[in-house]
């Protein structure tokens, strides 16, 4: 299929609804148009087009929320095979951009659209979805605004995308789902698969939760659930997830050779630049920007596999690698502050985050970015908080939970607290593995292949071994 420039056709169509300003709002519509991203090199046949549906279902208001979809064909459909339906993560993420790049990776080409079409779209809010919850480059990651500049500057955008006439209160995962419907009755589909990677875990789940109609079977890669706590112990499970891949390098014979006491190196940065920011090369370097880094690198299989050498570094002095972490997780910010906003802070307690964080030094690192998550959500117009998006979900879909050993967001516990209550409830705990399995472990995509192939038989975990036998470390130069 040939390149197309999804962006002119999708401002336009959304100008055009714009100028529509005194009708009434319409029922949700799929049209059929151009696709976003480059799908050279790709033999799946593609199809895509625009969901519009209303910003307030039900409202006075005549806005409408343009979200992107792409469908990717299966290559060797089988007959009567349920389409999935992919959610993506964040919250604040995006996915119709990088489909032609997912399918050409091998993860894509091993699980994507293999005898199931599969259908990726732009969550309300974020990816390239119109109206854009955009807030530029903040220095902002799931440990929080890593600066106080930043998190005045999320709240500063909330302002502005609220002056502009965007209701920020639409935009969380009980929309997503009222969403997910209607593209799935807009479609024709009268079944659909569903699979989440991070925070898509926690829209399928509300899926689940509050409308199931069509569903057949639920895939959850690093699973996070309504009940689980992101700031509240958010500071310990950074700190953990570093431990763990600590404790892999202690009994790696060539990682111990070479790094004999990343803790202990890791401990002194951190103290120091507890103590004070650090002024290098004509850049700041702050505990803030320590502990955001250490979230991300633990979510990474590269970045978690050199850290023992990357700490190796900061000992010495060159705190480098810290750079890329000013610049943020790449998300639509206010998108991630509305889901978080309503979803998340309302149902836990700061003075908790804080007084949790003091457990160890590493664990101290974030605790002001953790913290600023509750001043940014107390200026985020989102509406009043529904006490059911803190309650734990229960189901008799078949339901797939693969966790990652080594995850400092959707850590293994959650999983396993939450498995218990799914009657057709799987879990696999992927050993060795970070954050979003099914992108870095050939075993997890053929459990999910075959999961969806069949979800009332039970897994084959065998492929485990010996793929996930050992960490293996990048050990540097």
């Amino acid at each position: 299929m040939s390149k197309m420039i999804w962006g002119a056709a999708l401002s336009g169509a959304f100008a055009a609804l714009a100028v529509a300003g005194s009708a009434h709002a319409a029922e949700p519509k799929f049209t059929p148009g151009a696709c976003a991203g480059d799908y050279s090199g790709v033999t799946n046949k593609i199809e895509c087009g625009t969901l519009t549906v209303d910003e307030t279902r039900g409202g006075p208001g005549t806005r409408r929320v343009s979200l992107p979809v792409t469908i990717v064909k299966a290559s060797a459909p089988k007959p009567g095979a349920v389409p999935v339906v992919y959610l993506h993560g964040g919250p604040g993420g995006g996915l119709v951009e990088g489909v032609g790049r997912l399918l050409r990776s091998v993860s894509g080409r091993e699980l994507v659209a293999v005898d199931q079409d599969w259908i990726f779209f732009d969550q309300r809010g974020g990816g390239v979805a119109q109206p854009l919850l955009d807030c530029g480059t903040l220095a902002l990651n799931d440990a929080g605004p890593l600066s106080d500049a930043a998190a005045q500057q999320a709240i500063a955008c909330a302002q502005r995308l609220k002056e502009s006439g965007v209701d920020l209160s639409r935009y969380n995962a009980e929309e997503v789902v009222k969403d997910i419907q209607d593209l799935r009755k807009t479609l024709g589909l009268k079944q659909i698969d569903l699979m989440g990677v991070s925070y898509g875990t926690r829209i399928a789940l509300a899926v689940v939760k509050h409308d199931p109609a069509g569903v057949r079977a639920v895939v959850l890669d690093s699973p996070w659930t309504p009940e689980a706590k992101w700031a509240e112990g958010g500071p310990e499970m950074v700190s953990d997830a570093v431990k763990e891949i600590f404790k892999r390098c202690a009994t790696d014979a060539a990682c111990n050779a070479k790094y004999p006491h990343p803790g202990a190196d890791l401990d002194g940065v951190a103290a120091k630049l507890l103590a004070a920011p650090v002024v290098q090369n004509g850049q700041t370097y702050t505990a803030d920007l320590l502990g955001g880094f250490l979230m991300d690198a633990a979510y990474s299989g590269p970045d978690a596999r050199a850290l023992p050498a990357t700490v190796a570094k900061f000992a010495a002095g060159d705190l480098s690698a810290l750079d890329d972490t000013r610049a943020g997780a790449g998300y639509r910010e206010a998108q991630f502050f509305t889901h978080l906003c309503k979803e998340e802070f309302p149902f836990e307690s700061e003075a908790a985050t804080r007084a949790g964080a003091q457990r160890d030094v590493v664990s101290r690192l974030t605790e002001k970015s953790f913290g600023r998550l509750f001043t940014v959500c107390k200026a985020y117009p989102v509406g009043a908080p529904d006490p059911v998006e803190a309650q734990p979900v229960s189901s008799a879909i078949p339901t797939l939970f693969l966790a990652a050993e080594i995850d400092p967001g959707c850590p293994p516990s959650v999983a396993k607290a939450a498995v218990s209550r799914f009657s057709k409830g799987q879990l696999t705990i992927i050993p060795n593995a970070t954050h979003g399995v099914s992108r870095g472990s050939t075993c997890a995509r053929k459990m999910i292949r075959g999961f969806l192939a069949d979800p009332t038989a039970p897994i084959d975990q065998s492929c485990l071994h010996p793929e996930h036998d050992k960490f293996v470390f990048d050990l540097g130069e």
